[in-house]
């Protein structure tokens, strides 16, 4: 790896493996939240079965996807400085869709917080549609990382 830092030491392996592990938390949260937006936008506004989905969506958000995702950041940036990423093509990419990643996160969310206030789409194709955009993010991450193919 070109710009080795090791500023982490021996406790790269260990930041490695809570990386990922977080990872995995965000993504999982990521892909339960629009499947939830859409069971809550089948329930009439205001009543138990709403208040009881915008109650889960709001313990998802924020006992596992708000803090993953902080976490994925400052281990990931953790990471990219010890091992000088920042000259890798791929390293590059992978940065791109994070940020878009966490774009998705940041729309998801507000979606998640007008369906808790009432607002219902015309139809649930859309929040269908979006939740493919982890799996997507998740499929051209890995392959950046694990192959580096620039």
């Amino acid at each position: 790896m070109t710009g080795m830092i090791d500023w982490l030491g021996g406790a790269y392996p260990w930041v490695k493996a809570a990386h990922l592990i977080f990872v995995i938390f965000w993504i999982a949260g990521l892909f339960m939240l629009p499947r939830f937006m859409i069971y809550q936008c089948e329930t009439v506004p205001g009543s138990g079965e709403d208040k009881a989905w915008a109650e889960r969506i709001a313990r998802l958000r924020r006992i596992i996807i708000n803090p993953s995702m902080i976490l994925v950041w400052i281990l990931g940036l953790s990471l990219a400085f010890n091992i000088g990423a920042f000259d890798q093509g791929w390293f590059h990419a992978k940065f791109a869709l994070v940020i878009a990643l966490s774009g998705y996160h940041g729309w998801a969310v507000g979606a998640a917080r007008k369906v808790a206030n009432g607002y219902r789409p015309a139809s649930t194709k859309a929040l269908r549609i979006m939740n493919e955009i982890p799996g997507i993010a998740t499929i051209l991450i890995v392959i950046l990382v694990i192959v580096k193919p620039f």
